[in-house]
């Protein structure tokens, strides 16, 4: 297991049965079913449940039966796999916005046990009825100088747009990928999204790997950035943008078939 593997999952809150979801729901454990019953809104639960079922059809497939699988997650809320057998380590990270759910799988290289994989998966949408140069005012002391330059510089909105949810995805996969939580200055992380230029408290970090990728849900467009520690002494790398149909790495599902397949697969 060298490289890493994206799947992604498209909501279609509409076509989710109540039958398919109450029975989705008894293939996770009591503890995730309690805290997946406790949202307000119905769709926030199955956000909640297609993630957990992403890793644990991803755990059965490598092996691992429902029974051996045992998580935990660290102080900043990152969850992982405890009591690992694998070799390496199987290091996963899930994400969702909107009608998305995502979650990137690799080899566990450092920083156990949550180890330095990260995924941030964003609708490609100022949200509200803002502007993007209203948003980007209400959070621009989460940006760089030189990347409100970037923005500053952009022909269009969508433009800027684009240019801009590059940066916070990249930015949200890296702090995941490290294990932090609330209060990371995003300030500290800049990211060049033309000339795929990442830098980390004003240098260009070492040992990193992250890959940008697109999503489609009919006319909405999301964003993805994945985050990898490999943990070597090479400059950072940005893989450019991917869509999907066009990545042996990305893998994209509708949400009723997923479940019908994660169910099966679970049920073995």
């Amino acid at each position: 297991m060298e490289n890493i593997q994206v799947w992604a999952v498209i909501l279609d809150e509409s076509a989710l049965q109540d039958e398919l979801y109450q029975r989705a729901l008894t293939f996770v454990d009591a503890e995730s079913q309690a805290k997946i019953k406790k949202f307000y809104h119905r769709v926030d639960s199955y956000r909640t449940l297609i993630g957990r079922l992403l890793v644990r059809r991803m755990l059965v497939k490598k092996g691992i039966s429902l029974s051996q699988m045992t998580f935990a997650t660290t102080q900043s809320g990152k969850s992982y796999l405890t009591a690992q057998n694998s070799n390496p380590p199987i290091a996963y990270n899930v994400t969702h916005d909107n009608n998305v759910i995502a979650m990137v799988v690799g080899p566990g290289r450092t920083n156990p046990p949550a180890f330095g994989l990260g995924i941030d998966v964003m609708k490609t949408r100022v949200p509200g009825k803002s502007s993007i140069n209203e948003f980007i005012e209400v959070v621009g002391d989460q940006l760089s100088q030189q990347e409100h330059t970037i923005l500053q510089a952009a022909s269009t909105d969508d433009e800027k747009t684009r240019q801009f949810f590059w940066m916070w995805t990249l930015k949200e996969a890296y702090t995941k990928a490290i294990g932090m939580g609330l209060g990371f200055d995003f300030k500290r992380v800049e990211f060049h999204p033309q000339e795929r230029l990442v830098k980390v408290d004003g240098q260009i970090p070492v040992g990193w790997k992250f890959r940008m990728f697109v999503l489609k849900d009919g006319e909405d467009q999301y964003q993805g950035v994945c985050a990898d520690f490999m943990g070597n002494s090479e400059q950072a790398e940005v893989l450019p943008e991917n869509i999907e149909g066009n990545s042996s790495w990305l893998s994209v599902e509708e949400g009723v078939p997923f479940l019908n397949t994660a169910m099966s697969v679970l049920h073995t």
